[in-house]
C-alpha cells in the first residue's frame, strides 16, 4: 500500500489497519472488540480496505457465519 492510499483512509480505516497488521487475520466481531468502534463503523471501515485492496476477506471455518479479514498479499514488501 502506498502512502498517497494511507492518506485518502479515514481515521476508523487507518485504526482497522493498524489492528490487522498487528494482530494479524481477525473476524469482525474481533476487530470490534479490539478497537471499540461501532458495528457499522468498522464494516464501513473494511469496506474501505477491500475497496483499495489493501484487505481480503475469507470464509472463517470455524463459523461459516463470519468472515475473516487480513491484509492483502500485495508483493510490495
Amino acid at each position: 500500500m502506498n502512502d498517497e492510499t494511507t492518506r485518502q483512509l479515514p481515521p476508523s480505516a487507518k485504526l482497522v489497519l493498524k489492528v490487522l497488521e498487528h494482530e494479524g487475520a481477525l473476524t469482525q466481531k474481533d476487530i470490534i472488540e479490539r478497537t471499540r468502534l461501532s458495528q457499522r463503523t468498522t464494516r464501513e471501515a473494511l469496506e474501505r480496505l477491500q475497496e483499495h485492496d489493501v484487505i481480503e476477506k475469507e470464509m472463517y471455518i470455524p463459523d461459516a457465519r463470519q468472515n475473516l479479514y487480513g491484509l492483502a498479499d500485495d508483493g510490495d514488501e
